[in-house]
């Protein structure tokens, strides 16, 4: 489903991606791992056109998506959610969705027009598969910062994508918020069929959840394989998690 092949990101003569590669199978849970700084999140950016690559390519669907504008990428059936929780907080938890559910209908240009009764059953059915529709009327300002987070994954599924990004999704949670939202993103690929990409800091969660890791170093691919072989690698044992003994 996507191919990042050989991509390269430079900021002023640094390096933050340098000629890193990822694939992702249709329907699979992938981890990107790798120490701050190593490049995940601009990978991500190069991924959904936050930031166009120096060189290399990205394929969605074996269609050429590197140059694309976000907008273009998102309308191709990515979404992502970010590091920092990206919702509208002053609207309610149900406007949220129903501006998601709009723009994939091509219909934004309602939203400054009386739109009350547009989107409504599709924006309920997304926050009641969440579990937010008792929240719907609450302010999404004021959810606590694990619902915000699943907020922001509802808003994604109102673009019905195909392919999800996540950059850490549990960061800052609870130990109750985080099992509530891998839960929910492991429903998400088994009921759906989502495909999901995400990063991840919590070494338990990757290893439990993702059927194929890749890691990353100093913005370069060391090896991208199943937790397993991630395990065994001496170059992620030495680069990453602290060498053979640790």
């Amino acid at each position: 489903m996507l191919q990042v092949e050989n991509v390269t990101k430079s900021f002023d003569g640094f390096l933050a991606v340098d000629g890193a590669s990822l694939r992702v199978q249709q329907g699979e849970i992938v981890a990107v791992i790798g120490p701050n700084g190593a490049g995940k999140t601009t990978l991500f950016n190069l991924i959904t056109g936050q930031l166009v690559p120096n060189k290399g390519r990205i394929l969605f669907d074996n269609e050429d998506i590197t140059k694309l504008p976000p907008y273009m990428i998102c309308k191709r059936g990515i979404a992502r959610s970010f590091q920092i929780a990206n919702i509208f907080p002053r609207l309610s938890v149900f406007r949220n969705v129903q501006v998601s559910v709009l723009s994939q209908q091509g219909k934004s240009g309602t939203l400054f027009r009386s739109a009350q009764k547009m989107a409504v059953e599709e924006a309920n059915r997304i926050l009641k598969y969440v579990g937010l529709n008792d929240k719907a009327q609450r302010l999404a300002g004021s959810l606590s910062h694990g619902d915000q987070r699943i907020l922001e994954i509802a808003i994604a599924l109102g673009n019905e994508p195909q392919l999800l990004i996540l950059d850490e999704p549990t960061a800052g949670m609870s130990p109750d918020e985080t099992k509530r939202t891998m839960d929910l993103i492991k429903e998400l690929a088994e009921t759906r069929g989502l495909t999901i990409l995400f990063c991840e800091h919590d070494m338990d969660i990757v290893f439990n959840v993702a059927k194929s890791i890749m890691v990353m170093h100093h913005g370069r691919t060391l090896i991208q394989g199943s937790p397993e072989e991630v395990r065994e690698n001496k170059e992620v044992q030495e680069a990453y998690l602290g060498g053979e003994d640790a």
